[in-house]
């Protein structure tokens, strides 16, 4: 009879460590579904030009960052993709609201974004400002589509000089397809005067 080649207390430790990893894992996406969830409130709240709201929805979100960092480290938050897609969504409102407060699009200090977030967050900035530009169009605002149309074009002049591939390469080709629906809505309401 051949001898057994498993040792027991290898696998209970590893089953062990599965666990654990798993239950961070539930955690860490628990959180992270409470950032990208306020983040769309704050842009939401942007919109209405609601800046308390959005402001206050900062502060909670910083908050968790802060309380996702003490607890799993920033290696081990940024290892899971919903956190990724949250980071994304929030840097993605923080800009918008810089914007609006006429503030230099900048390196967000209040939490950890990454590479990937600020990439994504920029790109999804634009679809932001064509929605918001829309809503100035429909009031009569030529002066804020145009506004918006420029920062959509300084954006897009930046990001094509990262040769971006994958991912962040179909964000920006969505970032240019925002550049068209603008130039469009901006020529529009140009031949309507």
């Amino acid at each position: 009879m051949a001898k057994k080649v498993i040792d027991k207390r290898f696998f209970q430790s590893l089953k062990k460590d599965y666990k654990s990893r798993e239950t961070e894992r539930k955690r860490i996406i628990g959180f992270s579904n409470l950032i990208l969830n306020n983040s769309k409130k704050i842009i939401f709240a942007l919109h209405r030009e609601d800046f308390a709201k959005a402001e206050a929805d900062f502060s909670e979100i910083e908050k968790i960052f802060k309380k996702m960092e003490k607890q799993f480290g920033i290696k081990r938050i940024f290892d899971e993709p919903s956190f990724k897609a949250a980071v994304e969504e929030y840097a993605e409102a923080k800009f918008f609201y810089l914007v609006l407060k006429g503030k230099k699009l900048r390196r967000i200090t209040e939490g950890q974004v990454g590479l990937d977030g600020y990439i994504g967050g920029l790109s999804d900035l634009t679809g932001e400002l064509v929605r918001w530009a829309t809503n100035k169009a429909a009031s009569g605002e030529i002066k804020e589509v145009e506004k918006a149309k420029e920062i959509i074009t300084e954006v897009l002049e930046e990001l094509i000089e990262f040769d971006l591939t994958g991912y962040l390469r179909n964000k920006y080709d969505q970032a240019k397809t925002n550049l068209k629906k603008i130039e469009h809505l901006n020529y529009e309401m140009k031949t309507k005067r």
